[in-house]
């Protein structure tokens, strides 16, 4: 004998936990909603005091110009009047690059940097010129070879020597005159003038009007063989001497000056 069982469902009781579990999201829904609104509300107040606080900062003026450095030949008015175009923007927008190029434009600023001061001032550093020599008629040379120009004549800056050539000439020649100042200044030789032409022809003016001429090529060669043979034979009579020619291999040629000249000296 076979025996059947059957199972009986109750549907009643599964239709009645999903319609409770529906109603449970419905009770939640509102909740969740409302948390984000609220995160969005708060999100949107904080961009609003960002933005707020970044168009307060960059409304910030600039209500003090710092200089620092060494002021010689630079006034300080000079310094504020190429600045203060480029703050009317405010502290956090001023474009210290272009500050920065603005004061090296000057004449006798060398080097400047720019910094921000917080909460509004505005700090630069100069470092002025250091001219050796003349360059030209109205141009100075400084330390680096590199030719400026000045406003107006110093005459503290007249007694420096004077170096001559064609442009793009000045750094070479610089380096010639630190080298030959280095081999001339143990016999009080002070070069007053320095200069080379388009063929590259170097000639010299030591003080008391002494003429080296130095040709284009092995200069400090040249110049050591001519302070041996100063020292040795030249030193007394320098004041005869008018022009000395070093473009020779071994040795050098000594034109003395005329009877007449040596007697006007």
């Amino acid at each position: 004998m076979k025996m059947t069982g059957t199972k009986k469902v109750n549907r009643k009781t599964g239709q009645g936990a999903t319609r409770k579990a529906t109603r449970a999201e419905k009770k939640r829904n509102p909740s969740a909603w409302l948390n984000r609104i609220l995160i969005l509300i708060a999100v949107g107040a904080v961009l609003t005091v960002a933005a707020r606080g970044f168009v307060a900062l960059n409304a910030i003026p600039v209500e003090h110009i710092i200089v620092a450095g060494k002021l010689e030949h630079t006034k300080t008015t000079a310094l504020e009047d190429r600045v203060r175009p480029a703050l009317v923007g405010g502290f956090l927008n001023a474009d210290i690059e272009h500050i920065r190029e603005q004061l090296e434009s000057l004449p006798w600023v060398h080097e400047a940097s720019v910094r921000r001061r917080w909460p509004n001032a505005l700090e630069l550093h100069i470092i002025e010129q250091r001219p050796i020599a003349r360059w030209g008629d109205d141009g100075f040379l400084n330390h680096e070879g590199l030719v400026f120009h000045s406003i107006g004549d110093d005459k503290k800056w007249r007694t420096l020597p004077l170096l001559r050539g064609p442009e793009g000439t000045a750094s070479v020649l610089t380096r010639t005159y630190q080298q030959l100042i280095e081999v001339l200044a143990p016999y009080d030789l002070p070069i007053e003038e320095l200069a080379i032409d388009n063929r590259g022809q170097v000639e010299a003016i030591l003080e008391g009007g002494l003429i080296l001429v130095m040709g284009s090529e092995d200069h400090l060669e040249r110049l050591r063989r001519f302070v041996a043979i100063y020292k040795a034979d030249l030193a007394a009579r320098a004041s005869d001497i008018q022009r000395v020619d070093l473009r020779y291999q071994n040795g050098l040629a000594v034109a003395y000056r005329e009877p007449a000249q040596i007697a006007e000296r």
